[in-house]
């Protein structure tokens, strides 16, 4: 009740919510604790996975300051496709050349990258407009336009390329969607690209290969009480 950081791996396709609502169950229900607070310090999508800072009890006064720190992420773009979501939650709209790309090309067009800049988040986000999430607004398919945000990423390499499939390691301030990221790359590249696969290394000092995994976390409290 006093309060505990608890460091969780998010398996792919759940959401951050569905961890939140898991140790909450087994919180309350097993430990007997029906009132404590708990909340997580930063979404992920569900096709991603990796480090969920979850923050329990008088914790949860923490939540922001988790928050804004860097977060660093690795990850996949496909090449010469775009989807309107920008990862695998839709299917790819259009195609691209991707014969003029070489690796020397990737290199200093992430290097671009490095700094401050301005973004524009992905229309199938969080975002909020009017009241509504801007997922939703995509989902009926109705037009809407989300305002650009000052971002700042300090460190994006190139791990690999095979094309159509290019790997990175990117560390970045708060509100970064590497999403769409991968729709500005692409398309600096004279091409187009999408988010194939991301996981989130590292929320400031604190490594994903720290956390648990939320089965391990399940039989970790069935043992305490056995």
């Amino acid at each position: 009740m006093e309060g505990r950081l608890l460091l969780f791996d998010k398996p792919l396709t759940w959401t951050s919510f569905d961890v939140v609502n898991k140790v909450r169950s087994l919180i309350r229900y097993k430990l007997g604790l029906r009132k404590i607070k708990i909340g997580h310090a930063g979404t992920l999508d569900p096709l991603a996975t990796g480090l969920l800072i979850i923050c329990t009890g008088k914790m949860t006064k923490t939540i922001d300051q988790y928050q804004a720190m860097e977060k660093e992420y690795s990850g996949t773009f496909y090449l010469g496709q775009t989807t309107p979501s920008f990862d695998l939650e839709t299917k790819p709209d259009h195609h691209f050349p991707t014969e003029h790309i070489q690796a020397e090309m990737l290199e200093k067009t992430a290097f671009r990258f490095v700094g401050s800049q301005m973004q524009i988040p992905p229309i199938y986000s969080a975002k909020k407009i009017e009241g509504e999430r801007a997922y939703e607004f995509a989902r009926r398919g109705e037009q809407t336009e989300l305002k650009a945000r000052e971002i700042h990423i300090s460190r994006f390499d190139i791990t690999r390329y095979q094309p159509p499939e290019v790997d990175f390691r990117i560390a970045c301030s708060k509100g970064t969607y590497i999403r769409a990221l991968a729709r500005d790359f692409g398309e600096a590249l004279g091409s187009g690209a999408y988010l194939k696969k991301l996981r989130r290394e590292r929320i400031g000092d604190i490594k994903v290969t720290d956390a648990w995994k939320v089965e391990d976390f399940d039989r970790h409290i069935k043992g305490f009480l056995d």
